[in-house]
């Protein structure tokens, strides 16, 4: 919903504080959505987000959580405005949707809530969160298998509808949605706090236009667009007229077989920035294929990191921005493809974008390719203490990119997935499993001037009879690479029973497999790349990394050479 802006600001002070009023409410709402949560997934790992919009549809604000949410939250409120009026809305009407074809969904675990936000009898504002559900149904527990055929096989289907009329929440279509799942009780639960969190959202909205007055309210949301896309536009002019191309490759489709290219080419000419991403491959057959909401999100996060990480995230940031993605490939795909495991294509979609931009930025604004995936997991079974069946998802980060001046970050999420892994101690009393390990991968960073970040291992020994287990992950075959001379990551690797003599290599979408009481499974991701010559690594950066154990001497020794080994082991013995 791109609108022209007023380039003159009215009152700069007062602009500031509302933008920080508006994303203190933002946050408050993700705050008390994780808070009041049933699932682990959302109130131990924080995988959902809240935002703000006004009654145009135009992002107003977004607290600081998942970024592949708001493409999907974005969509939702589009789709809502073209299917009713604001006249035809009611206070304590809440609409409710995920489908990506249907509603501008990125995946159907992901559902949205969308509440119209009433003051003085007109909407002002729609007050919006998103949630990650454990399981929507589908084939495979978890509803995320990457070797999903069609969207029909990835869970229950939502358009927009009405779920909550005049504050009156409709049971029927609730209890419709959550008995076609795994955990109706879960969906039941966590369904009723996202309702709630946007009740709270709409009080403290309209406490501030009451505090406030409306005209002062609506001129501060014109003055904040304005400044934001001018100072997008400022940062965009001071770039180099060019085209910039750069690729990033999937290991496959989501089946064996070929690398799937994705290609960005970012166009600059004045205030004009354009990310063209013909040359990429064609749509998957498995479930990697990234929708609209999904590659616009991904879009948005990646101009604003590279260009002005401290730009606030509204629709200023939207309308200079232009995408094309041709239809039919992976990055557009046509309905009924499926598309549960986009966010391991939008992390690889992000690096082809980083890599793009990087090459219109001085070498030392450059950062190294970072993990550029997620490795995500479910793991399913019945739970003897509740009598039900449960479902529990983890998503993996990896290695962080090298930068000129520092090494890259070990053992993080990059890009568009931001959520934390289940603690331990949670993970022990929600599920019958066990952490067995939870480390770094040494020598999984690329080595250089400055080190790659590493990756991550997470070992789950099962303790039941008839566990199922499914990934959704990539970077099995294609590393992260380096720059100006700094070396690739490893790559990732899930085992099955390591260790043993019935030690099992599985597919980066392995979906489905039973396992049995005592049978463990171990992911090891994959680090980033490394920034410079490895030669030019002081011998104290060296040395700190044999004595934590992050490289091995065997590693350093043909990455760094023996000679230099031999005296950064030297200083250790000092």
């Amino acid at each position: 919903m791109s609108q022209a802006l007023p380039e003159r600001i009215a009152d700069p002070i007062q602009m500031e504080v509302f933008s920080n009023r508006l994303l203190a409410i933002a946050e408050d709402m993700g705050s008390i959505l994780i808070r009041s949560s049933f699932s682990s997934n959302i109130k131990e790992r924080k995988d959902a987000s809240t935002a703000l919009f006004d009654a145009k549809g135009r992002l107003v604000a977004q607290a600081d959580h998942i970024p592949i949410h708001l493409g999907a939250m974005i969509g939702a409120v589009e789709t809502i405005l073209a299917r009713y009026t604001l006249e035809e809305m009611a206070p304590g009407d809440a609409f409710i949707c995920n489908d990506p074809y249907l509603a501008g969904g990125s995946h159907l675990p992901d559902i949205s809530i969308i509440t119209p936000i009433h003051h003085a009898g007109q909407v002002r504002f729609f007050a919006g969160n998103i949630a990650h559900h454990a399981d929507v149904g589908g084939r495979t527990p978890g509803s995320t298998s990457g070797t999903s055929r069609t969207i029909f096989e990835e869970g229950i289907r939502l358009p927009v509808i009405r779920i909550a009329r005049a504050g009156v929440i409709d049971e029927d279509l609730l209890a419709l949605i959550a008995f076609n799942t795994r955990d109706p009780e879960e969906r039941l639960l966590d369904l009723r706090t996202q309702i709630g969190t946007n009740l709270r959202g709409g009080n403290m909205l309209t406490a501030l236009i009451d505090r406030m007055g409306w005209a002062v309210v609506a001129q501060a949301i014109e003055d904040i667009l304005a400044y934001t896309r001018r100072r997008l536009l400022n940062r965009i002019v001071a770039l180099p007229d060019g085209a910039f191309t750069f690729e990033r490759s999937m290991d496959d489709d989501g089946f064996p077989g070929e690398k799937v290219p994705i290609v960005c080419t970012v166009r600059i000419s004045g205030e004009q920035i354009e990310l063209d991403f013909t040359g990429s491959g064609p749509e998957a057959r498995g479930a990697i294929n990234l929708p609209d909401s999904a590659i616009k999100a991904s879009v948005y996060y990646c101009v604003k990191a590279v260009l002005d990480p401290g730009l606030m995230p509204n629709q200023g940031i939207i309308d200079p921005i232009r995408i094309f993605a041709p239809p039919g490939t992976i990055v557009n795909p046509r309905p009924p493809a499926a598309v549960a495991a986009r966010a391991v294509t939008s992390n690889r979609l992000c690096g082809a974008v980083f890599g793009a931009l990087f090459q219109a930025l001085p070498p030392e604004r450059v950062m190294a390719s970072c993990n550029d995936s997620t490795s995500a997991t479910s793991v399913s079974g019945f739970h003897p203490k509740r009598g039900a069946t449960y479902v529990y998802p983890e998503s993996m980060g990896g290695g962080a990119g090298a930068f000129a001046d520092r090494d890259g970050m070990d053992a993080v999420h990059v890009h568009t997935v931001n959520s934390t892994n289940l603690p331990v101690e949670a993970l022990e009393l929600e599920y019958p499993l066990l952490l067995e390990e939870y480390c770094f991968v040494p020598d999984s960073g690329g080595a250089g001037r400055h080190r790659g970040g590493l990756g991550m291992a997470r070992q789950i020994k099962v303790l039941a009879d008839g566990t199922l287990f499914s990934a959704r992950s990539d970077a099995h075959i294609v590393s992260a690479p380096g720059v100006f001379g700094g070396k690739s990551s490893n790559v990732t690797r899930i085992l099955r029973n390591p260790g043993t003599d019935r030690e099992e290599v599985l597919h980066s979408k392995a979906s489905g497999l039973v396992l049995a009481a005592g049978e463990t499974i171990r992911v090891e991701t994959l680090g980033a790349g490394g920034y410079g010559a490895p030669h030019e690594r002081s011998l104290d950066l060296l040395a700190a990394d044999l004595r934590e154990g992050k490289v091995s001497q065997a590693a350093a020794e043909l990455d760094y050479g023996r000679d230099r080994v031999l005296q950064a082991l030297e200083r250790n013995l000092i």
